[in-house]
């Protein structure tokens, strides 16, 4: 992680009104998390994979969150999610399950 820089207070303050504005009542995410893993994405894979894959792991966590049976909670599932994302950035685009198929491992 990265220590915060100047923006981040405003960062923070536009995430709490985007998440109000679309009714995500109960999520403060960790923006500073979010930002290192765009740009370790984003550095490993290409600009571009940076804020797909923070979507992607917002999505997943959304899922999991609302379909957890054991209590998990919005944060919980953003940061289940975005290690998941962080763990596989390094191989790059094209390494890991995917160029096998991540159907034969039940995902």
């Amino acid at each position: 992680m990265t220590p915060q820089d100047d923006s981040t207070p405003d960062l923070d303050q536009w995430v709490r009104r985007l998440a109000q504005a679309l009714q995500i009542l109960d999520l403060t995410p960790d923006t500073q998390e979010l930002l290192d893993l765009a740009r370790q994405v984003s550095g490993a894979v290409s600009p571009e994979a940076g804020p797909l894959t923070t979507f992607c792991v917002g999505y997943a966590a959304a899922l999991d969150a609302a379909g957890s049976r054991v209590g998990k909670t919005p944060e919980e599932a953003v940061r289940d999610a975005a290690s998941t994302a962080a763990r596989i950035a390094d191989e790059g685009a094209h390494g890991g399950q995917d160029s096998a198929g991540w159907a034969a491992t039940g995902q």
